[in-house]
């Protein structure tokens, strides 16, 4: 289910209807990617605006970042939300102005609802797999950072045994299951070539785009909140617990932080616990790193902290991130120059599916920073822009870096990995604003040609 381009509530629930006339009664409609930033102003789209044209089939269609949800009635129906559901721990129940749920469920609230929804079989799994591993190569992606649940995992092992995995895939698994590798002695990039665990993920606040992202100050355009902490955050203290508990297990922490406040606890945590814990190679990272105080931004290059980004995400929030909150604040926002300037390691990534995977894309964002509605043709922020050299070391050699690859791949030079793309043009010596348009002639894994324009 496609919604990402859907101009208008209307248009929704219109493209809503039109994939449920063809589905089996029962059947959930998943995905969409919405974006409500495009319907020039318009509120949150309601259960009330797609239970018409979806009476039998429970919906559960995700905004584009992830954090922010909508249900129809039917589906909070058979997961038991009415007005009497509290909200859980990191997440909201969006209510209207009698306190019944609108069918938006932020962030953990999701959770209600998707616990219900129906695991996909093994084969669908498959098939999603291996459409995955289509777009990545079909753009020059070789390797790929992933969130792997234990049934896709499974699933990529099949693949690799059979010869089918065409990208390398570092995964990383939720960090509060982290006694599931440390038990039995995994450590940080324990695996083989195509496959490697040691890694966890953890999530300290939500999204901008969802206003969950975490603050020290109020949203401008939603004054009432300042964001959510994620679940791991509760109790107060228990993240602390949990990245300490895995670190000393010698596995790699990684933390989603997008708001300032979320990334200063991330910074203090990992300080607190280097100081703390036994010295060892740890690469502690956050992903996003997206608002950040600028007296947070030299602490990344001084805890060695990686600050793993995507820069596409620059030019589709500068669009609205200011009415969010305001000029000031985005002064430091996707700040690659400044991180880049006091000594961070800075690795670049896609987050797709929420953006495109192209890391061409992503480089021609980080170095015009050019929103996509046109109206900053000479950069949001320019003062953060950065070089083509850069930000390809980013996506290469410092993203190689960040999952303990460095000595294998993230060069082309004698003695590592054969993994490489052929452009259409040097985007080293095109005009930036050209680089967008640069297509992937060729992708080579292992010395395999695994992608070929036009084949």
């Amino acid at each position: 289910m496609k919604l990402r381009d859907a101009d208008s509530p209307e248009e929704l629930a219109r493209r809503l209807g039109d994939f449920a006339r063809n589905l089996p009664k029962g059947e959930w409609i998943l995905g969409g990617d919405w974006d409500h930033e495009r319907w020039q102003g318009a509120p949150l789209p309601t259960r009330q605006l797609i239970d018409a044209v979806t009476p039998d089939n429970p919906v559960l269609v995700n905004r584009l970042d992830g954090h922010m949800s909508l249900a129809n009635s039917l589906a909070l129906k058979l997961a038991g939300v009415s007005r009497n559901t509290r909200d859980p721990a990191g997440g909201t129940v969006v209510r209207d102005a009698s306190g019944e749920p609108t069918g938006v469920l932020k962030d953990a609230a999701a959770g209600l609802v998707d616990r219900i929804v129906p695991p996909p079989s093994p084969e669908q799994r498959r098939k999603e797999i291996l459409a995955a591993l289509a777009e990545a190569r079909s753009n020059g992606v070789t390797s790929v950072q992933d969130i792997t649940p234990a049934p896709d995992f499974a699933a990529y092992q099949a693949l690799e045994q059979s010869g089918e995995l065409t990208v390398r895939i570092h995964c990383r698994t939720a960090i509060a299951d982290y006694r599931q590798l440390a038990d039995p002695g995994i450590r940080a990039a324990f695996g083989n070539r195509w496959l490697r665990l040691g890694s966890l993920k953890a999530f300290a606040d939500g999204s901008l785009g969802s206003t969950t992202a975490l603050f020290f100050s109020p949203y401008d355009d939603a004054p009432g909140t300042t964001g959510l902490p994620a679940p791991e955050m509760f109790p107060e203290g228990n993240m602390k617990k949990l990245v300490s508990a895995a670190d000393a297990a010698h596995l790699q922490v990684t933390v989603h932080a997008i708001g300032d406040k979320a990334n200063n606890i991330m910074l203090n945590i990992y300080e607190e616990v280097e100081r703390e814990n036994p010295k060892w190679d740890r690469r502690f990272r956050i992903e996003h790193a997206q608002h950040l105080l600028a007296s947070d931004i030299p602490r990344f290059g001084k805890l060695g902290v990686i600050a793993a980004m995507q820069p596409y995400h620059l030019i589709d929030d500068g669009r609205w991130a200011e009415k969010r909150i305001g000029k000031e604040r985005c002064k430091t926002t996707y700040a690659f120059r400044s991180l880049l300037d006091t000594g961070a390691q800075v690795a670049f990534g896609s987050d797709w599916p929420v953006a495109p995977i192209s890391p061409i894309l992503g480089i021609y964002a980080a170095v015009t920073r050019r929103t996509l509605d046109g109206k900053n043709p000479d950069g949001w922020i320019p003062e953060q822009k950065i070089s083509v050299a850069e930000a390809v070391k980013a996506y290469t050699r410092t993203s190689a870096y960040a999952e303990f690859a460095e000595d294998t791949k993230g060069t082309i030079s004698p003695g590592k990995l054969a993994d490489l793309a052929v452009l259409s043009a040097d985007i080293f010596n095109l005009p930036p604003e050209e680089i967008e348009k640069v297509e992937v002639v060729c992708t080579v894994a292992g010395g395999r040609i695994v992608y070929e324009q036009g084949k």
